[in-house]
């Protein structure tokens, strides 16, 4: 079961609200003598909607999905639910290549756009912390940010920006009142905005005008994760308590079916819903964003591994840490890049090689000619691939830093209908059968096979 009313949660399971197990009396044939095994599946909202629906006017509900699944095999299960994310929320095949720019001034933001441009990179995010306010409108302000997404445009580059909305502190008039204190601060993420009070009905105003005027096309929200339950009675979008979750959920829904119709990319860290919301972290922007380089390479290959059981590799994102982030000093760091180059064309071969975008978070891309060079490659082999990489995975032999780790992408309906990748983490080299499960890429007898694009062979 999934639901597109679920919360804040980094996955299905813990953003799944709704599902509900009950037992059935009515199933006197089961095995629990008492006849309360949960055996019968009611799907609800947890509180709420608590909507009044007056004469003439209809309700339209969230939207439950039943996925059935063939097989108890994890891969097959998981390769079912990958399908239906894609069928159901098309979105999240989109995959383009970004960077979070550091600075949103206006020479830092077009070194971005330039380098991005040069290498072959999609996007440019003026990242948190970079001092981008979607909020603004002020009408110089609005002026220089339109001039820069103009000035992206002609480089073929896209531009936007983030904005925090939840997890801060607005006013006790605005924030979520917590029904058990009647105060503010208690929160999913301690203290957040409501939606349905003044400031948040104004704060999504302000977006939209912003990004009308600007023509950014790019918003990375940080929140609202719907979920939240408010127990104010003076906020105009909401009566009670018990339809806030409801409202708010509904506003920041309409809200993100506002900018996909004006073609804004949404990158935020949600489980899959109607809000048209594209993006899951898989754990690696504070877990190993501290850690030296080898961990960190390996960390995000398993977390890559990991975070594709469930998920096409276009629905997570990983991060590399040009700069300090987190803590971790220079060993957790790539600048400068040209004295790191090995290390950063591992993060580039891994997650490209791999179909997944990073957070590359710094001042620019390259520093040198030869550095340049490595991150152009790299984006050039994404892109000749990127078909069958942004296809579904495999999972062959998982990151454990002993041996050989791989992956798999396939889709039998390509021309190059497998791509393997290979990582050997040891000092080494490793000479090792590895067997390929070729029964999802379509191949029946005789497999073309090439190594690094090399002269092709056929094996049976």
């Amino acid at each position: 079961m999934e639901s597109d009313y679920a919360f804040h949660g980094m996955g299905p399971a813990d953003a799944d609200v709704t599902t509900c197990w009950l037992p059935d009396p009515r199933y006197t044939s089961q095995v629990n003598y008492q006849l309360t095994a949960p055996l019968l599946l009611e799907t609800r909202p947890p509180i709420g909607p608590g909507v009044d629906v007056a004469p003439g006017e209809s309700f339209t509900s969230f939207r439950s999905f039943l996925i059935c699944l063939d097989s108890t095999d994890r891969e097959r299960r998981g390769l079912s639910l990958r399908r239906f994310y894609r069928t159901l929320a098309p979105w999240v095949t989109e995959n383009p290549i970004l960077m979070h720019v550091r600075h949103a001034d206006a020479d830092s933001v077009r070194v971005a756009i330039d380098q991005c441009a040069d290498v072959g990179f999609e996007m440019v995010i003026m990242t948190f912390g970079s001092d981008f306010d979607a909020e603004a409108d002020n009408p110089d302000t609005i002026a220089g940010m339109r001039k820069l997404a103009d000035y992206a445009h002609t480089r073929g580059i896209e531009l936007g920006g983030y904005s925090l909305l939840a997890s801060r502190a607005v006013s006790t008039r605005d924030d979520v009142i917590d029904p058990d204190t009647g105060e503010p601060g208690h929160a999913i993420f301690s203290n957040s905005p409501c939606l349905g009070s003044s400031w948040g009905q104004q704060y999504l105003r302000k977006v939209q005008a912003f990004y009308e005027a600007t023509g950014l096309d790019v918003l990375e929200h940080d929140g609202s994760y719907p979920g939240d339950v408010c127990d104010s009675t003076s906020h105009p979008s909401h009566r009670d308590l018990a339809d806030s979750q409801w409202t708010q959920w509904q506003a920041i829904t309409a809200f993100s079916h506002w900018c996909r119709g004006q073609g804004i990319y949404l990158k935020v860290r949600t489980g899959i819903s109607s809000t048209a919301r594209a993006r899951r972290v898989w754990g690696t922007v504070r877990s190993t964003g501290p850690c030296p380089g080898s961990s960190t390479l390996l960390l995000g290959r398993q977390n890559i591994y990991d975070g594709t059981w469930e998920n096409s590799p276009s629905m997570g994102r990983m991060f590399v840490p040009l700069v300090e982030y987190h803590g971790g000093g220079e060993t957790a760091t790539l600048e400068p890049l040209s004295e790191h180059l090995k290390d950063y064309a591992a993060h580039l071969s891994q997650n490209f090689a791999a179909g997944v975008q990073a957070c590359y978070r710094g001042p620019r891309l390259f520093d040198t000619e030869a550095t340049k060079d490595v991150v152009a490659t790299w984006v050039a082999f994404y892109k000749k691939y990127r078909h069958i990489l942004d296809s579904d995975v495999i999972h062959v032999r998982r990151p454990d830093a002993r041996g050989i780790d791989c992956l798999l992408p396939v889709d039998p309906r390509l021309p190059t209908c497998g791509l393997a990748v290979v990582h050997n983490p040891l000092d080494e080299p490793v000479y090792e059968r590895l067997r390929l499960p070729l029964y999802y890429t379509g191949i029946e007898q005789v497999a073309r096979v090439c190594e690094r694009e090399g002269k092709t062979a056929c094996t049976g």
